[in-house]
């Protein structure tokens, strides 16, 4: 069987933070609740829910926040992203060593789907909705040997899957928060990643 590596998706293979930061402005204008969209696109990871109760939404109105969001992610956040730097060589460095590339994420499965198919990511499956610890279920059911990802939650996730975790300091984590989380390779971006993956003793 093929071996497969994990990626996050957010600021790991994609930066969506102009349109992310524009649609929680557009939701706070339509709710009339202060909403800071500069702040949450500078710190991307945590579950939408996590977020509007860090910003002091009150708990009846978050799921209505969090469908609206995704009503309006298509439009304001999708045209506006743009792969991070070695993303898609990162993703065919996979693929030339015989091996599957999956996309686990906390974001909204089928908006996340939008994301691979705007960008024409070449990766063999995505399961969304999933954080921190949460990931180890996909990685576990996928067999990944490898997660990547840049946020100490992906870290997290990684080791309870007992998959190789790769840090890149592309999002709001540090190196050293990376490694406090239990990164086991620290890259500055994916650019360095096809040359790490190649001298992964017998990757398949």
């Amino acid at each position: 069987m093929a071996f497969t590596v994990g990626f996050d998706l957010d600021m790991t293979l994609i930066d969506p933070r102009p349109g992310m930061a524009r649609v929680l402005t557009e939701l706070s204008a339509e709710s009339g609740i202060p909403l800071d969209g500069e702040r949450f696109a500078a710190n991307l990871g945590p579950p939408l829910d996590e977020v509007f109760r860090d910003m002091a939404v009150p708990e009846e109105r978050i799921q209505g926040l969090v469908d609206r969001f995704r009503a309006l992610y298509p439009e304001y956040v999708v045209p506006a992203t743009v792969a991070l730097p070695g993303a898609h060589a990162a993703l065919r460095a996979v693929s030339r060593l015989g091996g599957r590339a999956i996309v686990v994420t906390g974001k909204y499965g089928p908006n996340a789907w939008l994301h691979v198919n705007a960008l024409e990511l070449p990766v063999d499956e995505v399961v969304g909705g999933l954080w921190a610890t949460g990931k180890a279920d996909a990685l576990l059911e996928y067999g990944a040997r490898v997660y990547v990802g840049d946020h100490v939650g992906d870290m997290r996730g990684a080791r309870a899957a007992g998959a190789i975790a790769v840090g890149v300091a592309t999002g709001p984590c540090t190196p050293a928060e990376l490694g406090g989380a239990g990164a086991d390779v620290l890259l500055d971006d994916l650019c360095a990643f096809p040359g790490w993956l190649a001298e992964l003793p017998d990757p398949v």
